[in-house]
């Protein structure tokens, strides 16, 4: 009898795989970093052939660790950093190039010529994203230019382009033995190519941007009794496993953490920050900045949408302070070296090393840290690259709040992130409102799993996976309205300072 479901949650940074129980409680995990490239300022690449063999680690490691099988697992699923791109030959299973990671500004002129006179929200009403080197389609494009052989590939048809979930479904299911080239509406919305309504690929769209069309995979729900595919003998799980679930990372969380009302809404806190609001089958374009993006799609039911705001850099200031600065020797220790100080000591630090994401949108952005003195320790960097992280989310909720019409009276977080109490209470101090964190704090991994786990009838329905959620601490704003005014304020003065840095 399957008693469990498995997610593969393939990162920015890392690779794990999650194993759950009918209550939603995770029973083992494995997890393994992978190596981040940085050929040139402003570019951020992945080895796909390395995330794969991580994969097949953790998976094999995360059944041993509990004594499964094949056999015990219902259904797997899967949920990825969106956005980074591979494009890889379907025969050897080889990619032409490193995959082009989320963060990689490298498709900025890309992006300003698609603008041309129409702006950057030219494709917007279509697609609900504005032209941006966040997303996947100029990535694409990107390669096809520069990478030698690639677009002939592509157009003789053996070239395939995936974001990671297409990737690692695809290797999962046989890979070039037959393996399923497959993606679902939330990942495909991530492209730039993909329609809001009626979630199929936008063949003007893919003419503008040169980008042939049997590249591309075969959109599907999220969650999908039809199966994507099933494990292969000689794959990581060893046997054969219905493979039927998948959502992009942010999706995901916002399942996990069972936000399937509309108006309820999450923020992960991971590499970068990520808020999603459900605004449940109504498309709700954004007049301040943020995403409109599908948020999940159940079988035959309708797709829900969802606002987003999207913080490129969060998690990853800490990375920074730890590999790059040498402050800190794990990602941990900057909490206690904030509690070091009592406040920022008049620095504010604006970490836009891949540019501003929402509610700015600017590619030409670059990092700042302004307010300096004598005065300062590394205590300050600390608490001032933690602040920067809820100043952000203080944006973006505003954006929110303004496009969507509705007041949050409490914030859902998940995330590594959400473990550091000080940024928890400096978040709940900034936005003035109760910050909930959920008893399962990876809320990704369990996303995917609810996805594949519904498919198979492992869960019943949405009312099953709502009882699961319960809360382990709640944050309460301070009397006191410094940070959510006079710093919240300058905070706003030190991002102005960041703009048209790149000429």
């Amino acid at each position: 009898m399957t008693k469990y479901v498995a997610a593969i949650d393939q990162g920015t940074t890392s690779s794990r795989c999650m194993i759950f129980n009918h209550a939603g409680e995770p029973v083992s995990c494995s997890q393994m970093e992978h190596e981040q490239i940085y050929p040139k300022p402003g570019w951020v690449e992945h080895d796909a052939i390395e995330i794969w063999a991580r994969i097949k680690e953790v998976v094999h490691s995360a059944m041993e660790k509990v004594g499964l099988i094949a056999e015990d697992i219902a259904a797997v699923g899967i949920t990825n950093q969106r956005e980074t791109t591979v494009v890889w030959d379907k025969k050897t299973g080889q990619p032409y190039c490193n995959a082009i990671v989320w963060q990689d500004t490298r498709t900025d002129a890309i992006c300003n010529d698609l603008a041309g006179d129409e702006g950057q929200d030219r494709l917007r009403e279509k697609t609900g994203l504005p032209l941006a080197t966040y997303f996947s389609g100029p990535k694409i494009k990107w390669i096809l230019d520069h990478v030698k052989g690639v677009r002939e590939a592509a157009e003789r048809g053996d070239a395939l382009f995936g974001n990671m979930d297409t990737w690692v479904i695809w290797n999962l299911t046989g890979g070039i033995h037959g393996g399923a080239h497959v993606t679902d509406v939330t990942n495909a919305s991530r492209t730039m190519l993909m329609n809001l309504e009626g979630t199929e690929w936008n063949e003007d769209i893919l003419k503008l941007m040169d980008i042939p069309a049997q590249m591309l995979p075969t959109i599907r729900p999220s969650s999908d009794s039809g199966i994507y595919g099933y494990t292969t003998d000689h794959g990581p799980f060893a046997g054969q496993v219905p493979v039927c679930g998948d959502l992009g990372d942010q999706q995901a969380a916002t399942v996990g953490q069972t936000c399937f009302s509309r108006g309820e809404a999450k923020n992960t806190y991971g590499t970068g920050c990520f808020m999603l609001m459900n605004t449940g089958t109504e498309i709700v374009h954004s007049r301040n900045g943020l995403l409109t993006t599908p948020c999940y799609k159940f079988g035959d039911e309708p797709t829900i949408y969802a606002l987003e705001g999207s913080i490129a850099i969060a998690g990853a200031v800490v990375q920074w302070l730890r590999d790059q600065m040498r402050l800190i020797n794990t990602a941990a220790d900057v909490e206690n070296l904030a509690r070091m100080v009592e406040d920022n000591g008049g620095m504010y630090f604006v970490p836009a090393f891949s540019g501003l994401f929402a509610p700015y949108w600017k590619s030409d952005a670059r990092g700042a840290i302004v307010g300096m003195t004598r005065y300062l320790t590394r205590g300050h960097f600390a608490r001032a690259a933690l602040e920067a992280v809820a100043y952000q989310t203080r944006e973006v909720l505003d954006a929110m709040e303004a496009d969507s019409g509705v007041k949050l009276h409490s914030l859902k977080v998940d995330g590594g992130m959400v473990s550091n109490e000080l940024l928890m209470q400096y978040q709940s101090d900034v936005l003035g409102v109760p910050v909930t964190r959920p008893k399962v704090i990876e809320s990704t991994a369990l996303g995917a799993a609810y996805a594949a786990g519904l498919a198979v009838g492992f869960w019943k329905d949405i009312s099953e996976m709502r009882q699961n959620w319960g809360i382990d601490k709640t944050w309460e704003p301070s009397e006191d309205e410094t940070p959510r005014i006079d710093n919240y304020k300058m905070w706003k003065k030190a991002v102005t300072r960041t703009f048209d840095w790149v000429e």
